[in-house]
């Protein structure tokens, strides 16, 4: 197996950890491919900078972060000589954390929901398809392609390996939470990086955690939770997202009723068609969206044009808080919708947080396949025990579910026929 070094390591600087540090021929290689530098045109967290303007942070700065944060975990086990780090897997654990985020389309999990696509699976797609990432993999070794695909996929042979990159306390959740807390400049997601790494250990074919550092990981899950509720679950962000979705959801109904498009683009007609191959996928990203919203912006659909006008001008629904998501009033404004000439399936929407990609601290002594692995204390007599066992704090976080569920439409829209509604509406919106 082929790993050689850099004669002079490369050093990138970096707004969180200061420095990544590249030792490796083979992470250069593969920095340096064209699919992993398509990173750089796809935002860490998609719709997002419409809420907070600092939030223009890319996949690819994210990626290199997790990467380092690997190679910390990695050093630190090798300079205490650790018994349970298997040393042969170096390489593949920073190949793994380095690619894990290079599947990811333009605005991530919004288009996912909509295609029904997973960037786990074109991730694979990409290290083991005719691609310059899988060419750099084969100078490794010819099989190496199969065993990085594997870590993504969870189904390596040895689960270390896989908890670095996929687990309740990953490189990648380390990563992006201070990441994210740094772009759209709020605290919650600040926690002690360099304390966790100290406590983090191999054992019997896992990563635990030495229980004198359960501290540190509380702080780490209470930014987790915080952050997830003032940032990734923001009412604003998900009005961004649910316009995102409705343009895309749009666009796809009149493709497949034949509809004539002044502007499409190829690889935007065989995602909007289901038919989309590799090499189209990876000419995606959020510039050439962003340019066929522009241009639809004034087609001839009113539905799709007002959609793309809202996204790219930022004027999105607005939203009031609800009770709990089925209510007899919902199917009353249905109808008034469609009286003053709405679109009920794109006008209106009961949404929760609890219907995200993102996922809160699981407990558990054993993760079922779906899962991540929990995050697991050692003692002094070499016992594990589950976290949430041992702390107050995360017992009180872990698996609550304090979804909040929010009617969003568009009140401009709504404004000039206030009079046409009914009394009950009208005080539903504050109108």
């Amino acid at each position: 197996m082929l790993n050689d070094e850099l004669q002079e390591e490369k050093v990138f600087k970096d707004p969180v950890h200061h420095s990544i540090y590249v030792q490796d021929l083979t992470i250069w290689k593969l920095i340096n491919t064209p699919e992993f530098q398509r990173l750089r045109r796809i935002r860490q967290l998609g719709t997002s900078y419409l809420t907070f303007h600092g939030a223009e942070h890319s996949r690819l700065s994210h990626s290199l972060g997790v990467y380092e944060i690997t190679r910390k975990i990695i050093s630190q086990f090798e300079r205490n000589r650790y018994a349970g780090w298997p040393q042969e897997e170096k390489l593949l654990s920073l190949c793994a954390s380095l690619l894990h985020d290079v599947g990811h389309g333009p605005f991530s999990h919004s288009l996912e929901q909509i295609f029904h696509t997973h960037h786990e699976q074109w991730t694979q797609d990409i290290i083991l398809g005719d691609t310059g990432v899988n060419r750099v993999l084969r100078e490794v070794d010819p099989q190496f392609p199969d065993k990085v695909a594997s870590v993504i996929n969870k189904k390596y042979e040895k689960p270390i390996v896989v908890s670095l990159v996929s687990s309740q306390m990953d490189a990648d959740r380390m990563d992006y939470l201070l990441r994210d807390a740094y772009f759209t400049g709020v605290n919650y997601g600040t926690f002690d990086l360099d304390r966790i790494l100290r406590v983090l250990r191999p054992f019997k074919g896992r990563i635990v955690v030495k229980e004198s550092g359960m501290h540190a990981v509380e702080d780490y899950l209470m930014s987790r939770y915080q952050m997830y509720w003032q940032v990734y679950f923001h009412p604003v962000t998900r009005s961004s997202e649910i316009v995102l979705r409705q343009i895309l959801r749009r666009a796809s109904e009149l493709c497949q009723e034949g509809y004539s498009f002044s502007f499409m683009l190829p690889p935007i007609r065989g995602l909007l068609e289901g038919s989309i191959g590799l090499h189209h996928y990876l000419m995606l990203d959020e510039a050439m969206l962003q340019t066929a919203f522009g241009q639809w912006s004034e087609e001839k659909d009113e539905l799709l044009s007002d959609l793309c006008q809202r996204f790219l001008n930022r004027m999105l629904y607005k939203y009031i808080p609800l009770e709990q998501k089925d209510q007899p009033w919902l199917e009353k404004v249905r109808q008034e919708w469609q009286r003053i000439g709405l679109n009920p399936d794109y006008h209106m929407e009961v949404d929760t947080p609890m219907d995200s990609p993102y996922d809160v601290y699981k407990p558990g002594a054993l993760p079922d396949e779906n899962d991540k692995p929990p995050i697991l204390l050692l003692d002094e007599q070499e016992q594990l025990t589950e976290i949430s066992v041992k702390s107050d704090i995360i017992q009180s976080i872990a698996g609550l579910q304090r979804g909040k569920y929010y009617f969003y439409y568009p009140e401009d829209r709504i404004l000039p026929h206030t009079h046409s509604l009914s009394f009950e509406t009208r005080k539903k919106l504050s109108l």
